[in-house]
């Protein structure tokens, strides 16, 4: 991570199949650099939401602080589909009209159509995208198949506004339930949308995009643990990744057992993690690796994120000396 004496916010992401510990890395990673003088949000958007259970602080719905420089959020599913859902439920019968126009597939994107808890998701992306608060701001994001969707939207919904700048619709009250559904119009309640509110919309969704590619400020990290299952899945994902241009500078490798001679079951297993390693090394070669080992217990609260942290982040601290 590159520090600048100028503000300008960077965005990590953390995913990975479930169960390989992604959440208790973001949350280091939060802590690290908050204690490291940036001012860090991490928020949630991993419906199972354990970020609370990491810090052992009840988090919620609404941005807290939870350290001098540290602030968190679990974006809630359900409140913010109830929030969208009151925007366009009472017109949601027009959506009939537009069968046999054309529109109709535009809710249809190669089987991509975002959920949602996946536009809402994003739309809360963008808000902290443009506030400019943060130093540092970490997404601890769902397992990585909700993640790359999340993560593709901008193509999506540039998909979406696209084909509805083709077919030029002239109805108002049709072309107001899409600005309703959308978290990138206008807040005002305008007769009618025309063309050129579409091309705004188009704008900030590029805008998003661009950062989401740009490497100097955007960083995806891949979390997995040494079992098959996990690597393929990444592997997989880093192949999407690719294909929207999202930059992936590192993958962490997790729980890996330390030497311990005395047992039997655990040299064995250690053995089998280390030809494991190996192959990550020549899957995922050109990528920073970071070696996290396995731990007695779970880890929670500040002081053992922290211990994680200066394994995760030890090299640049030394940098900073």
């Amino acid at each position: 991570m590159v520090f600048r004496k100028r503000r300008r916010t960077s965005y990590l992401f953390f995913a990975g199949k479930g169960g390989v510990g992604k959440t208790t890395i973001a949350a280091a990673t939060a802590l690290w650099f908050s204690e490291n003088g940036r001012k860090t949000l991490i928020i949630s958007t991993d419906p199972a939401h354990s970020l609370s259970d990491s810090f052992e602080t009840r988090i919620g719905g609404d941005t807290i602080k939870l350290s001098k420089r540290l602030f968190a959020v679990e974006i809630d599913p359900k409140k913010a589909m109830s929030e969208y859902k009151e925007k366009f439920t009472p017109k949601i019968e027009n959506i009939g009209m537009l069968k046999g126009m054309g529109i109709d597939e535009i809710f249809d994107t190669a089987g991509m159509t975002p959920g949602i808890d996946e536009i809402s998701a994003f739309d809360k992306f963008l808000q902290y995208m443009k506030s400019e608060d943060y130093d540092v701001i970490v997404f601890d994001t769902a397992p990585t198949g909700h993640t790359l969707r999340f993560l593709s939207l901008p193509d999506v919904l540039d998909s979406w506004i696209g084909k509805m700048i083709k077919l030029r619709v002239g109805f108002s009250g049709i072309i107001n339930v899409f600005r309703k559904m959308l978290p990138f119009g206008s807040e005002k309640s305008e007769p009618s949308l025309g063309t050129d509110e579409f091309d705004r919309m188009k704008e900030r969704i590029l805008s998003a995009r661009k950062i989401l590619s740009d490497p100097a400020r955007t960083g995806y990290n891949m979390v997995m643990i040494p079992e098959d299952m996990s690597i393929l899945e990444s592997e997989r994902s880093l192949d999407v990744l690719k294909q929207y241009n999202i930059p992936v500078k590192t993958i962490v490798v997790n729980q890996l057992l330390p030497e311990n001679p005395g047992c039997k079951f655990c040299a064995e297993k250690r053995s089998q993690q280390q030809k494991k390693l190996m192959s990550i090394s020549k899957r995922f070669s050109g990528l920073n690796m970071i070696q996290v080992p396995l731990f007695s217990k779970e880890i929670r609260g500040f002081s053992e994120l922290r211990g994680v942290g200066e394994i995760l982040y030890e090299k640049e601290g030394k940098s900073k000396e």
